[in-house]
């Protein structure tokens, strides 16, 4: 069980039979009445992000996630591969399965796939990873200063928001929780 009180960022909880975790939370205590909660709650399965208001104290289940430690092997368009780094067990899951930051998996990354009732729902990847660009516009004499952004796909086929000076085959470091570009590695 998670209290009103235990909200956090990232936090999981089981609402309406569905698992979801917090995206922002706020505590408001008004002048007059009890206090209450704000939250955005993202859904693990639909991935959409509803508002929802809980009265301060109330009690929620705690969502039947397991979570694997697995080395993503290879992708087949739709199919991903993995292989459970305990058991070497291999597992193929549908893209549709596993989260909106699929895209960014690379070979041998080793990943945490969340199974709710032995289903997979998302891929938790490592905070950052190290990603080549490999396609971009390119850069122009001058752009270097200007804060501007330009989309540029990496080597998993994601698209990502990288700075104006930046070319094709220069290696990137990514924040995989906001797909935000982070610095270029030498």
């Amino acid at each position: 069980m998670i209290t009103t009180a235990e909200f956090r960022n990232g936090a999981r909880l089981e609402l309406d039979g569905q698992p979801y975790y917090i995206v922002e939370f706020q505590h408001v205590k008004p002048g007059k009445g009890g206090a209450f909660v704000r939250t955005k709650l993202k859904g693990y399965k639909t991935g959409n992000v509803i508002d929802r208001t809980f009265r301060s104290g109330e009690k929620f289940d705690e969502p039947n996630l397991e979570e694997c430690e697995m080395q993503f092997l290879y992708s087949t368009g739709e199919e991903y591969a993995f292989m459970d780094i305990k058991s070497f067990e291999q597992f193929t899951y549908p893209k549709s399965q596993l989260g909106e930051n699929v895209d960014l998996l690379k070979e041998n990354t080793v990943a945490k796939i969340l199974l709710y009732h032995d289903e997979p729902i998302a891929v938790e990847l490592p905070v950052f990873m190290e990603l080549t660009v490999v396609e971009t516009d390119p850069g122009i004499r001058g752009d270097t200063a200007s804060g501007g952004t330009k989309l540029a796909v990496v080597e998993t086929g994601a698209s990502v928001k990288v700075p104006l000076y930046l070319e094709a085959g220069e290696v990137i470091k990514i924040d995989t929780r906001t797909r935000a570009y982070v610095e270029r590695v030498r």
